[in-house]
């Protein structure tokens, strides 16, 4: 299934690397290949790009994606998580390092993984099928408290206890096991917060961010990021809800290897937005490592 993908802020990402030919850089969220083509192209004829993905059937398109840029990337199928480690055992220092830490549309409308609430789908929502845990799992399993404490850490859902008691509730009938059986439950339970938004958004939200353990993963890679960048690198980073943003933010001003950029995050223009709806919650920060 060939699904289009729009990456967001292209224009601005490349400004804020400072991408320019022969440069050295790392795509820690490859998708589908988007950002990676942009940055290989504005470093040509001879940039280089080491690209990580946790998706094998994302990275197996992204490859196709950048076949004409041949000899000038390498993708890992590995979570951005693990690239400082898999770049300092290379013995790699990069100028720049992207990540966007949205859902891909090949996740969300094609792995058939139940990430949308609008599909009937087996209720997975792992990025990286090696995971053992499912959201299946999850639902099933954790008790009235932990599915509140989830759905209020993970989703900043106000209304955490009357979803977790509905979806208690139901699950005593029958083992819940598709997308769409959890998203009428909750439907059920609730009220949308806003005009236009779906009730389970921050559900599903905060089941694949626990699934997928999206926030220590994040946390692990801030840690250590400065490591792989050159003096004067760039981190720049694409966030798309309150929790990441926050935690980025944070680690940009106490990293004293760091220099924030972006006092304020750069966001899409209203012509980006009414192109690419998905752009409008878009977030991007920028650090630089020191120079000494």
């Amino acid at each position: 299934m060939k699904i289009e993908h729009e990456p967001v802020l292209v224009q601005e990402v490349l400004e804020w690397l400072s991408v320019r030919p022969g440069g050295w850089y790392a795509d820690g969220t490859v998708g589908l290949g988007g950002h990676s083509e942009a940055i290989l192209r504005a470093s040509s004829p001879d940039g280089f790009l080491f690209g990580f993905e946790w998706d094998e059937e994302s990275l197996r398109q992204a490859e196709k994606r950048l076949s004409p840029f041949a000899g000038r990337f390498r993708l890992f199928r590995a979570n951005f998580a693990e690239m400082p480690q898999i770049l300092a055992r290379e013995g790699v220092q990069v100028e720049g390092i992207l990540l966007d830490l949205g859902l891909s549309s090949f996740l969300l409308e094609g792995s058939g993984r139940g990430f949308s609430f609008l599909r009937e789908e087996p209720l997975d929502m792992r990025m990286d099928t090696r995971l053992r845990v499912t959201a299946r799992d999850l639902i099933n399993r954790l008790s009235y408290p932990q599915l509140v404490e989830l759905l209020r850490n993970y989703g900043e859902e106000p209304r955490a206890a009357r979803i977790a008691r509905a979806i208690v509730e139901a699950r005593r009938k029958k083992r819940i096991e598709t997308s769409l059986e959890l998203a009428q439950i909750v439907e059920r339970a609730v009220r949308p917060r806003k005009r236009g938004e779906h009730p389970a958004t921050l559900t599903f939200q905060a089941l694949r961010i626990a699934v997928n353990r999206e926030l220590e993963n994040l946390q692990h890679f801030l840690s250590r990021a400065p490591e792989i960048l050159k003096p004067g690198g760039r981190l720049a980073i694409i966030s798309f809800h309150s929790l990441e943003d926050r935690m980025v933010k944070r680690a940009f001003r106490e990293d004293p290897r760091l220099r924030v950029l972006t006092r304020k995050p750069v966001r899409p223009s209203e012509d980006e937005v009414r192109r690419n709806p998905r752009a409008r919650s878009a977030r991007l920060r920028v650090a630089e490592r020191c120079r000494s």
